[in-house]
C-alpha cells in the first residue's frame, strides 16, 4: 500500500505577525502549490531525500546556486524530526502503534524561503502520512499544535501557530490565540470561513527577496516579554484588525478590508527593519491601486484589487522587480 499526501502554502491575510504574541490572525491555504509526503512499507525505516537536499553539484557556482535557493537545510530533518514526534505524542497517550517500517519521501513546488509556510507543509503533510500508515486520528486543532512543537521544540525555529492551523484545517480560517483559550481548551478558537466571501486577491513573490523567519523575527520577541509599549500596542492592534476583517468578510463585505491589509503592513513597517526589495514590491503592487502586505516573513506580498485591469497593472509593476503574480486558489477545484 502506498500513501501519499498533500498540504498547501498559506498566505496571511491579516492580524500577522501577532499569533505568537496572543493575537488573532486570518489565513488562507494556497493551492497553487503543494508539498506532498509519499510513504510506504519496507523491510527498514528509510527517509529519502529530495532534490534540495542533494549535495552532488555540477560546479562551485551550482553549489552556490542551490544555497541561494533552498538555504543550508533541506526537508530531511523535516521529516526526522515529524517521525519522532509523531512517536513521542502516540507515547505520551498510550496510542499503540504496530511495528512495520516504512520508506517516506516527500515533493515540494512551494517557493522557499519566502513567507508562505513551506516547511510546515512538509512536517503537515508527513503526519497526515505517518497518521494513515499507523491509523492513528489526530484533531485538526491538535495537529496544528504538534506541527508547530515539530518546529519550535525539535528543530529549534522560532514559529508561530498560524500557518500550521490553517494548513491543518485548509481553506479560510479566523484565528484567535487568547490566552484563555489555551487554558480552556489546550489550543486557540479557530473559525472556518466561507472563501467565496473574500474580495478578489492576488498574491506575488520574489526567490530574490527571501528572508529566514528567524532573522525576521529577531528581537521582537525579547520586546514583546519587556512589555515595550510599542511592541505591545502594535501586537494589540493587529488583533483588532483581524477581529474587524473577519468582521466585514461575515457580513459580505469583503470588498471594505483593503484599507485594513495597508494598515497591517504599516504598522509592521513602523516596527520592524524591512528590505528595500521587500518594500519596492509593496510600493509597486500599491502604485496599480491595490492593497499590500506581507504574507508571512517577506519575500511574498497578498492584497486586494478591483478588475482585471488593475490585475494586469500589478503584474506589469512588479515583473520589472523579478516578481511573479498569480491569483491564489483557496478551495478545492471541480473537475
Amino acid at each position: 500500500m502506498v500513501i501519499q499526501t498533500t498540504s498547501y502554502p498559506r498566505a496571511g491575510l491579516i492580524g500577522n505577525p501577532s499569533d505568537g504574541y496572543h493575537g488573532k490572525t486570518i489565513s488562507f491555504i494556497v493551492r497553487n502549490f503543494s508539498a506532498s509526503v509519499t510513504l510506504w512499507q519496507s523491510p527498514e525505516l528509510e527517509i529519502q531525500p529530495a532534490r534540495r537536499d542533494e549535495m552532488a553539484f555540477k560546479s562551485l557556482e551550482g553549489l552556490v546556486q542551490d544555497t541561494r535557493k533552498f538555504g543550508y537545510y533541506g526537508g530531511l530533518r523535516l521529516l526526522k524530526a515529524s517521525v519522532k514526534r509523531f512517536h513521542d505524542y502516540c507515547t505520551q497517550n498510550a496510542l499503540s502503534l504496530h511495528d512495520r517500517n516504512f520508506t517516506i519521501r516527500y515533493r515540494s513546488d512551494i517557493p522557499p524561503h519566502v513567507g508562505m509556510a513551506g516547511s510546515s507543509a512538509i512536517i503537515t503533510a508527513c503526519f497526515r502520512a505517518l497518521m494513515k500508515f499507523y491509523d492513528v486520528r489526530i484533531t485538526a486543532p491538535v495537529l496544528a499544535n504538534l506541527v508547530l512543537s515539530v518546529e519550535t521544540e525539535e528543530l529549534h525555529i522560532p514559529a508561530g501557530l498560524q500557518d500550521r492551523v490553517v494548513q491543518a484545517y485548509e481553506g479560510l480560517v479566523f484565528m484567535d490565540f487568547a490566552e484563555k483559550h489555551f487554558e480552556d481548551m489546550g489550543h486557540g478558537a479557530y473559525e472556518e470561513l466561507d472563501p467565496s466571501g473574500l474580495p478578489p486577491l492576488y498574491i506575488a513573490y520574489s526567490p530574490h527577496l527571501s528572508e529566514n523567519t528567524e532573522i525576521f523575527h529577531n528581537d521582537i520577541h525579547g520586546r514583546f516579554a519587556r512589555g515595550e509599549s510599542e511592541i505591545v500596542d502594535a501586537m494589540a492592534e493587529w488583533a483588532c484588525l483581524a477581529q474587524e476583517c473577519r468582521d466585514l468578510l461575515s457580513q459580505g463585505k469583503g470588498k471594505e478590508i483593503g484599507p485594513l491589509l495597508n494598515r497591517n503592513f504599516d504598522l509592521r513597517k513602523s516596527i520592524y527593519h524591512l528590505s528595500q526589495g521587500n518594500l519596492n514590491m509593496i510600493e509597486a503592487a500599491r502604485a496599480a491601486g491595490a492593497s499590500a502586505k506581507f504574507t508571512g516573513s517577506g519575500g511574498a506580498i497578498v492584497g486586494v484589487y478591483d478588475g482585471e485591469d488593475m490585475f494586469e497593472q500589478i503584474i506589469s509593476n512588479l515583473t520589472p522587480l523579478g516578481a511573479k503574480v498569480l491569483k491564489p486558489i483557496i478551495a478545492p477545484q471541480e473537475f
